[in-house]
């Protein structure tokens, strides 16, 4: 048997290191040359585009492959079942930790913002939401990327179909195989060019926006940031332990960075699912679990969406000189954040549609709504950053509740027999 040598510090953490020195230049040219910062924006786009143009087909053929390959329903249903029972977990956890941050430090304090008055749009009923959020009225509207939560749905459904139709070895389900192997080998190529498209696109960001943050709303970031860095310190690593033990720790540590890099970045939990899907693969989660929870959690498990509205809302408190305590207010927050992350997520505009859910809500004046809308900005790369490099954790949750206390064990040991 073939010895297996060890990689090199290099080689284990190139493409995290490449990714956040390209946004660490870019974020330098940003300061220093705002205008080469705008220039070289196109860069950033054409990056960011070419991601977003895979995403819609990678998230239809993985689901529809998995759930057409799964002979076995009931294990099926172990991973849904899983998906939901891991993401509500996490999603109380993290409201639980942003209610007690923001009582210990205001987001609010010290701020001073001029509130020019500003239109809200028509609110949805709860019906109109509930559609829109889960269906879509033409076929051709699928294949938006905006309309996330439709396409999963539709996915399962198309999924189950194959499998009563002869599964994996139908026609059909060889096909899906196939071009779930293309799709990977083409988001490979892409992340090639990933520290370059990044570095543009950060350059743009920060030559643009860098005075707006650094101004009246510095304070909130004092708040929501740090609060983020603990979240991830403290719970990613037990939630890691939780789904492998020591192991589990150290094998998300080593592959957590090239999702969390891309995800804060980008600021988008979409572009950010064929890394995930990479990190998923190298990880050793079994693919009809990654297919599944990655897109799912795109949409549905969005812990840094949870404690950004929450710190949205004790903001808007201070700011109107209210005060943010009470159990009837923490549960209306915790209602508000968990609705706002966990189903308007999948509808059009659904971070927009949130925060005018929350100006409602709570009966703010609608001077509020570019108050938030402009938190919305500011807290969104942290927010994804936790939101995508999560579903990477919460797949490997999933893994230990379908396959059992050993699964990361029998992984890497499957992992060295086939490089042997």
């Amino acid at each position: 048997m073939a010895t297996i040598q060890k990689k090199s510090f290099w080689e284990q953490y190139k493409t995290p290191i490449l990714m956040l020195g390209g946004i660490a230049i870019g974020a330098i040219i940003g300061v220093v040359a705002p205008g080469f910062g705008t220039t070289i924006k196109p860069l950033g786009d054409i990056f960011l585009n070419l991601l977003f143009t895979i995403v819609v087909p990678l998230v239809f053929v993985s689901i529809a492959s998995a759930v057409g390959g799964m002979a076995n329903m009931k294990r099926l249903g172990k991973i849904l079942g899983g998906t939901i029972g891991t993401f509500v977990f996490t999603g109380i956890i993290a409201s639980a930790c942003v209610l007690i941050w923001v009582n210990l430090f205001s987001p609010s304090a010290g701020s001073s913002i001029d509130m020019a008055a500003a239109e809200v749009g028509e609110a949805k009923t709860a019906g109109e939401l509930l559609v829109s959020s889960l269906t879509v009225s033409d076929f051709s509207d699928l294949w938006d990327k905006s309309n996330m939560l439709p396409l999963i749905i539709f996915a399962i459904i198309f999924g189950f179909c194959v499998s009563a139709c002869g599964g994996e070895e139908s026609p059909m389900g060889k096909l899906l195989a196939n071009l779930s192997a293309i799709i990977m080998k083409f988001v490979d190529v892409i992340m090639k060019v990933a520290p370059i498209g990044l570095g543009a696109y950060f350059a743009n960001l920060v030559a643009t926006y860098g005075p707006e943050i650094i101004g009246s709303y510095g304070r909130s970031m004092v708040v929501y940031y740090p609060l983020c860095l603990l979240y991830v310190v403290i719970f990613f690593p037990l939630y890691a332990f939780l789904a492998g033990g020591k192991l589990g720790v150290r094998t998300m540590l080593k592959y957590i960075f090239p999702p969390a890099v891309t995800a804060f970045a980008t600021q988008s939990s979409a572009a950010t699912i064929p890394v995930n899907k990479e990190a998923c693969d190298n990880i050793g989660v079994p693919k009809d679990v990654s297919d599944l929870v990655l897109p799912m959690g795109c949409t549905m498990h969005m812990d840094g969406s949870v404690l950004s509205s929450i710190v949205k809302i004790a903001f808007l408190y201070g700011i109107f000189d209210m005060q943010f305590t009470g159990v009837e207010t923490y549960a209306m927050a915790i209602i508000v954040a968990i609705l706002s992350a966990f189903v308007l997520s999948g509808a059009p505009g659904g971070g927009l549609v949130g925060e005018m859910l929350i100006v409602s809500m709570f009966n703010f004046p609608a001077e509020a709504f570019p108050i938030i809308a402009t938190l919305g900005f500011i807290f969104d790369p942290a927010a994804t950053c936790l939101n995508s490099s999560g579903d990477t954790i919460a797949s490997m949750m999933v893994t230990r509740i379908v396959e059992g206390k050993d699964w990361l064990v029998k992984a890497m040991a499957a992992k060295k027999t086939e490089q042997a």
